[in-house]
């Protein structure tokens, strides 16, 4: 049953970060999705009550950490628990964003690294998986994040979203497909 939970808390990792992003904008109507990076809601030069999307991330981050370890438990072998480390270690980064918000000096590593870390994660354990939607899906994921990369944004917000929304679709894909083993 537990595990249930742990399966599902890649998902929940997004709705809470998406919830803590709504409550941040309720109280910064200057921000914008076309204008502004979704950290300067965590920038206390920036934005009031930078606490609100601060601590929205390193509560999400407990979510991320819960998906990596049912990913490392429901892994078919080594190359799937190596992905699923390499998520758990984007979960840290994820923390950190909220601990070195926007406007520290460490901001852009850490938070360059949570995707980083992320996608090849992702790319990782799905290249381990015997099951196909979750091989070729975590593979198209990481392409598509590459590719984003690529492209000119108007903001750093919708590259960013963009990026979030891949992410929680790898998520989904594991929480419907199944991990691996006894998943």
């Amino acid at each position: 049953m537990w595990r249930e939970g742990l399966r599902w808390s890649g998902i929940v990792s997004g709705i809470v970060y998406w919830l803590f992003v709504a409550w941040s904008i309720s109280r910064n109507r200057w921000f914008s999705f076309f204008h502004n990076a979704l950290s300067d809601l965590g920038d206390p030069s920036k934005a009031t009550a930078p606490w609100i999307y601060n601590y929205g991330l390193i509560v999400t981050s407990l979510f991320v950490l819960a998906f990596a370890i049912y990913l490392i438990l429901a892994s078919e072998n080594r190359l799937q628990t190596v992905g699923g480390a390499y998520i758990s270690i984007s979960a840290i980064f994820l923390a950190l964003i909220g601990i070195f918000h926007g406007g520290t000096r460490p901001h852009v590593f850490v938070s360059t690294y949570f995707f980083v870390q992320f996608f090849l994660g992702a790319l990782i354990y799905g290249v381990g998986s015997e099951k196909r939607e979750i091989r070729y899906g975590s593979v198209l994921i990481f392409l598509l994040a590459l590719f984003g990369t690529f492209l000119e944004w108007s903001s750093v917000a919708l590259i960013e979203t963009y990026e979030i929304a891949l992410v929680m679709t790898f998520t989904l894909l594991v929480a419907l497909r199944g991990g691996g083993k006894n998943a």
